[in-house]
């Protein structure tokens, strides 16, 4: 804990000058000292797959956007890279994902820097700009390759997600470990399998991240038997508050903390809220008629949601989980395991129904608002902003 205060207080000196003290400082002012990063966000995907700029005003159209980013406070986020488990040739995909995030940064260097480690974050906030990272997430990305691993640390990539909600040949998804009775991976159970656990192995020794969010349980367990890193859960919230496949339970949280490792408080509404799928499932039976119909014209599952949540916006807006309820996840996790392993994974970008109030990244302040007013003292604030993901990145790093 010694070494986190020194990492923070390097890092926090290069956002702060002369301040009050904390006593009579505000909720703005704290989150404005505060090193603040966000672990997931899906705008890469967005940007390639709807030819979106990153660097223009979305205001509107998404959740996030250069100029609401740097507005909102945030300091560093990790992009997500990301494609679902029946695209061809993921690998060459991810990479186009993260020409087009380098594209922006070389077009916007007075405000974003490429970071890839601890030191260059601090960079990165010495000189007020964001600090653009790299996770991937689904470990088929890498096409059971241990070299196109190396490849995707060597283009600037610091995390990967095991798995998404599909599994590879060599891990399990908590979805199917969930959902499918029998779900394996080639070995013929469920969990890592021996090229799996080389994965983390070479993981470990690149100094790239090992993200247990979206793994089932048994590869969970596999995995804290294997890594000798602190591991993150990039986007994922806690079990006992509402129960869901992505979500991790008890056990899990008490793992990553005994691991040294974070949790980033994931901000979807079907995985925070316990109420959020019986109103949804009522939602889609109030209009069969018009889902038939949009259905019928062809459109496919995603696209037929969005139509309706877009018909029906006042519906739509009373699916969202209250702020609270988001609250709730951090607050349960800070009680079971300490604040030392709990940190913000927003998902934004890669979601439809964030919490209310948190319409977009500008949202951001309110945590720290709700934060303030539960009595948590400046200090632990930052270390859930960030203090603790900088620890864990730092622990992951490579010293060459």
């Amino acid at each position: 804990m010694r070494y986190l205060l020194v990492l923070l207080l390097a890092v926090v000196a290069c956002k702060q000058t002369a301040q009050e003290p904390e006593s009579t400082m505000d909720y703005k002012q704290i989150h404005d000292a505060a090193v603040f990063i966000d672990t997931h966000n899906d705008m890469l995907t967005k940007m390639v797959e709807d030819s979106l700029m990153l660097d223009s005003d979305l205001t509107g159209i998404t959740h996030s956007d250069l100029s609401r980013m740097r507005t909102s406070g945030l300091d560093a986020q990790f992009f997500s890279v990301w494609s679902d488990g029946t695209l061809e040739a993921p690998f060459d995909y991810a990479n186009r994902q993260i020409d087009s995030l380098d594209a922006v940064i070389g077009r916007n260097p007075d405000t974003m820097l490429k970071a890839t480690n601890t030191a260059t974050i601090q960079e990165a906030v010495a000189q007020q700009k964001l600090a653009a990272l790299i996770g991937v997430e689904g470990g088929h990305h890498i096409e059971n390759s241990l070299d196109k691993l190396d490849s995707l640390f060597a283009r600037g990539v610091r995390y990967m997600t095991l798995t998404w909600n599909n599994s590879t040949a060599w891990a399990t998804s908590a979805t199917d470990e969930w959902e499918i009775e029998g779900a394996r991976n080639s070995e013929g159970k469920k969990g890592l399998t021996a090229f799996g656990k080389q994965v983390v192995q070479t993981m470990n020794r690149l100094g790239m991240l090992v993200d247990v969010s979206h793994i089932g349980v048994q590869t969970f367990w596999d995995v804290m038997e294997e890594t000798t890193k602190p591991v993150i859960a990039s986007h994922s919230s806690a079990l006992a508050l509402h129960t869901h496949p992505r979500n991790l339970n008890d056990e899990q949280l008490k793992a990553i903390a005994k691991n040294n490792g974070v949790v980033q408080v994931n901000f979807y509404s079907a995985f925070i809220d316990s109420t959020f799928t019986r109103k949804h499932e009522a939602f889609m039976l109030k209009h069969q008629d018009k889902q038939d119909s949009l259905v019928a014209a062809g459109l496919n599952d995603y696209a037929v949601k969005a139509a309706l949540y877009k018909q029906f916006p006042q519906e739509a807006e009373a699916l969202r989980a209250s702020f609270e309820v988001l609250m709730q996840h951090i607050y349960y996790i800070v009680d079971l395991v300490g604040v030392d392993y709990v940190g913000i994974g927003s998902d934004f970008d890669g979601i439809s129904f964030p919490p209310q109030q948190l319409d977009d990244v500008m949202g951001y302040p309110l945590i720290t608002k709700a934060l303030v007013e539960k009595g948590y003292s400046q200090e632990d604030i930052h270390k859930i902003l960030g203090g603790n993901l900088l620890r864990v990145l730092k622990a992951n790093e490579v010293k060459l």
